[in-house]
């Protein structure tokens, strides 16, 4: 992707021009911090980052964009890894496994995934935002569900169970934004199992927790 750039400007206090997506992004993570979500444009991120304001938009549609960074591309990791799971393992227990994986942060990384998340799930604007995101995120969980039961991936099953899944990742994160301290690998393992359980006491092979 082409991009368009200003002269070898600085932010204050010494950074350097932002000439990637992580790095506009962690401009845009400071501001954030600083002056609040709300009250910071793209404007001020772009002049912060040393570029000029339409070459923001080569790296975000919007502002709104910048907290999830490159959402599709994590998505198609989510897919493959569903897509690899082994033959023959419960189909809850894939999913619990995926979930895990996805969301395992080196801990390096893990401030800045606590700050992003922070956003996401903290900013009324953002949570209007996230709606399309979440429904993309959904619709890779029921494809699998789909896929492996046999139902189209809107059949009320898989449907379902994506919609659940989703529900205990988010439970899952807003303890953990509450106690950073926890392993947010354990949250997610542990909220997975409880749902697992509660899907595999149905009765008939129409119900969720029964298919194969």
């Amino acid at each position: 992707m082409g991009r368009n750039t200003v002269g070898a400007t600085a932010r204050t206090g010494g950074r350097q021009r932002a000439t990637s997506a992580a790095e506009l992004e962690q401009v845009a993570f400071d501001l954030f911090d600083e002056q609040g979500f709300e009250n910071t444009t793209v404007t001020d991120i772009a002049r912060a980052a040393g570029i000029a304001r339409r070459t923001f938009f080569h790296y975000f549609p919007s502002k709104n964009d910048v907290p999830w960074g490159d959402f599709d591309a994590e998505l198609a990791r989510l897919r493959a890894d569903l897509r690899a799971s082994p033959a023959g393992t419960p189909l809850m227990d894939n999913i619990r496994h995926c979930l895990v994986e996805f969301n395992r942060v080196p801990p390096e990384q893990v401030p800045a995934h606590w700050r992003r998340m922070r956003l996401i799930l903290g900013i009324p604007a953002l949570q209007a935002h996230s709606t399309l995101r979440f429904q993309a995120w959904r619709q890779v969980i029921a494809e699998f569900v789909g896929a492996q039961t046999g139902k189209p991936a809107d059949a009320l099953a898989p449907q379902t169970i994506a919609h659940a899944t989703l529900g205990v990742a988010l439970a899952a994160y807003e303890r953990w934004l509450d106690e950073p301290d926890a392993e947010l690998t354990d949250l997610l393992d542990a909220a997975m199992r409880e749902l697992a359980t509660g899907f595999a006491g149905s009765e008939t092979t129409d119900q969720p927790g029964r298919v194969p």
